[in-house]
């Protein structure tokens, strides 16, 4: 479950249109991913992935039912975009 859910939080911050003014943001401030290091981390999903990873585990650790249930209604939101996408395959 929290695999899902730290995939969705990367697909939100990297790829979704409601965070796109976030990452033209960070690219005007900071400069484009390949110039800059800052802009370069919201581009890398490997990188967010990390991240995302540890905050997870550390919410789970500090708040264990807040975090079971963001990351059950992330990991939902991952399903039904990975099956909307296969749907819109077809």
């Amino acid at each position: 479950m929290d695999g899902l859910a730290t995939f969705r939080l990367v697909k939100l911050v990297r790829d979704d249109r409601i965070t796109q003014p976030l990452r033209d943001a960070v690219e005007a401030r900071y400069g484009s991913p390949e110039s800059s290091k800052i802009a370069y981390l919201m581009d890398c999903p490997w990188c967010l992935s990390i991240y995302f990873g540890v905050g997870l585990t550390l919410l789970h650790r500090r708040w264990p039912r807040a975090a079971s249930m963001l990351s059950r209604t992330l990991a939902l939101s991952a399903m039904t975009g990975l099956a909307a996408e296969h749907l819109d395959g077809d």
